[in-house]
């Protein structure tokens, strides 16, 4: 590499959050990466500062912008904030900030991936470990709905799979993966036993693992599309093995049962201890999702769909979150930052924010930007702007501001914001 490398990169496009990248920088700008997969190398490469605020589909200035999208924040009267998994813990708490500043409800994309994990926790518990300890010490790998060889592509060589760890020194030598899922995936391809079970059988299959590891005889030949002694022997390597893991994706939290199938495999791994020791972990997808959950969770006390309308905040997963405050067509203005609903949400959803007042703040342009009356580009968080991000183990890690585009932090956008609507009712208060 040419020019000045700076290490211990911290990579935030997914969970995995890879801190081990080198990134060149040459002339105030970035002409290298190192360690990364396609994808966070693209993130880096791809940081320009060519977008500009725009209102209506037209340039504005960004004091303009900000000056709109306060207008159209401070109409509304039931608003939505929404998004938060991509920019840093110092931003989200911002946006709680002025979410509660305003009355409005707050909402991560935890709610519709992984948040039946979350509510499953509030009953059960988590037995965890950090991904450290998984390289370490794992023996046995399983994962559960999920498939990390394409949505975390790193996984594999940094935690899981491949990588070398104090007891597990020879790498992939050292480990059975199990893979559990409703049809072959990449991840499936590099397993050393493939469980394909029935779509909607996650329930059905875990309470039957449950029985096979207390002894318990089991009924029928071929439960949730898988013969007996194959969950037979999946039982036996779970209760023979030094350490497992099993990580668990949307797959599981999104099938037929979700928060249920979780409490079923969180109490599997607590009983699991009794013969070994065995812990869970979520594959979070976006880079700072586990720290919405985190930062909203210090802040209010709930983790995802978070009401303020009445003072004070107010938590019902089904009322407060995002997708059923649009599909019944409820909220009357949404601020989008960290996410790109319009690409992601149901068409009911879509439909509903094209009829409504929607401000985007992001780095990129993207769908929902589309649709937006108001849009604020801001410096992509872990490039141009530092910030808090949390790994999907929650472990708390820096990523560093590396070059200068000249746009504001998401904070920075957030914290103006709210200033300027504070003000805005500080007259109103002011006139009666």
């Amino acid at each position: 590499m040419r020019g000045v490398v700076v290490g211990d990169v911290v990579c935030t496009f997914c969970g995995s959050l890879c801190d081990d990248l080198e990134v060149e920088l040459e002339g105030g700008s970035i002409r290298g990466v190192r360690r990364a997969c396609a994808v966070g190398r693209a993130k880096f490469l791809a940081a320009r500062d060519t977008a500009s605020p725009s209102i209506n589909g037209q340039p504005a200035s960004p004091e303009a912008a900000l000056e709109e999208a306060a207008r159209l924040l401070l109409r509304a009267g039931y608003p939505l904030i929404y998004g938060l998994s991509t920019i840093p813990a110092e931003a989200q708490k911002e946006a709680i900030a002025l979410a509660e500043l305003l009355g409005a409800n707050i909402d991560s994309t935890s709610s519709h991936c992984h948040g039946p994990s979350t509510m499953a926790r509030q009953q059960t518990g988590l037995p965890t470990c950090s991904l450290g300890e998984a390289k370490n010490r794992a023996d046995l790998v399983v994962f559960w709905g999920s498939n990390p060889a394409e949505s975390s592509p790193r996984h594999f060589v940094r935690y899981s799979v491949g990588a070398r760890g104090l007891l597990t020194p020879q790498g992939r030598k050292d480990r059975t993966v199990v893979v559990v899922d409703v049809r072959p995936t990449a991840t499936a391809r590099l397993a050393d036993e493939f469980l394909q079970i029935a779509p909607g059988q996650d329930y059905e299959a875990l309470t039957v693992l449950r029985a096979l590891v207390k002894g318990v005889a089991v009924e029928g030949r071929h439960p949730a599309g898988v013969p007996v002694e194959r969950w037979a022997r999946l039982a036996e390597l779970m209760k023979k093995c030094r350490y497992g893991a099993v990580f668990f994706g949307m797959g599981l939290t999104m099938s037929r049962g979700r928060e249920a199938n979780l409490e079923l495999l969180l109490t599997l791994v607590k009983e699991l201890n009794a013969y070994t020791r065995f812990h869970a972990l979520p594959m979070r997808g976006h880079g700072n999702v586990a720290g919405s959950e985190n930062v909203l969770a210090w802040q209010t006390g709930f983790p995802f769909g978070v009401n303020f309308s009445a003072g004070y905040p107010r938590f019902n997963p089904g009322e407060f979150t995002a997708v059923d405050l649009l599909a019944r067509g409820e909220v009357d203005a949404c601020l989008v930052i960290g996410a790109d609903p319009a690409a992601h949400l149901p068409g009911t959803c879509v439909r509903h924010l094209a009829s409504i007042p929607v401000i985007v703040i992001d780095p990129h342009p993207n769908l929902t930007a589309s649709l937006a009356r108001v849009t604020i580009p801001v410096a992509p968080a872990g490039v141009a702007a530092a910030g808090t991000f949390y790994r999907m183990d929650n472990v708390p890690l820096r990523a560093k501001k590396l070059v200068d585009l000249g746009l504001p932090s998401d904070e920075e956008v957030l914290r103006r914001l709210r200033e300027r609507i504070a003000r805005a009712e500080d007259r109103q208060r002011s006139h009666y």
